[in-house]
């Protein structure tokens, strides 16, 4: 078993984690296909909304990679990304600032940050326990997760990106 972090926005992660899939680098398919049946996934969303400048840089979502190979499927004529379905934990986003000096992937590395923008990279089991540990969901009310930090916004994001997920 193998441990990943992926990258998107939240309002992405959202519609994945409701979808119970995931979608990396734009859709591509290789970086997909890395992943194992077992493995867990745990995204990283550096804002909320997908190109914007709302900072986040929290993690917003874990889960475990299911059976089901990567497939592909149509979004809009001429765009057909590829996507893997995930078993989403119920977490809460969680801030990646306190977790840096203790992460192993960011530990006395100022340019900590350089490594997201591969939108897929594998950390130890250590980094992953401490990231789940961070988003240990404390109620049950709080199984959708990311939406607890800014629902409404989030909220709105998923109904006008329902489309481009469907």
């Amino acid at each position: 078993m193998k441990n990943w972090i992926a990258v998107a926005s939240a309002e992405h992660v959202a519609i994945g984690r409701a979808q119970g899939f995931m979608q990396v680098c734009h859709g591509k398919a290789a970086p997909l296909r890395r992943l194992r049946a077992g493995d867990q996934v745990v995204y990283y969303s550096p804002t909320h909304s997908f190109g914007g400048k709302d900072k986040l840089q929290s993690f917003t979502a874990c889960g475990t990679v299911s059976e089901r190979a990567p497939y592909q499927v149509e979004m809009s004529p001429g765009f057909h990304p590829f996507r893997c379905d995930v078993s989403w934990d119920q977490a809460q986003c969680a801030s990646i600032l306190p977790l840096l000096p203790q992460l192993e992937f960011s530990r006395d590395n100022k340019n900590w940050g350089y490594q997201f923008r591969f939108g897929l990279f594998e950390i130890s089991a250590t980094d992953m326990s401490l990231i789940q540990r961070a988003m240990l969901v404390k109620a049950p009310h709080d199984a959708v997760g990311i939406q607890q930090q800014a629902p409404q916004q989030v909220q709105q994001s998923v109904q006008q990106q329902q489309l481009w997920f469907s």
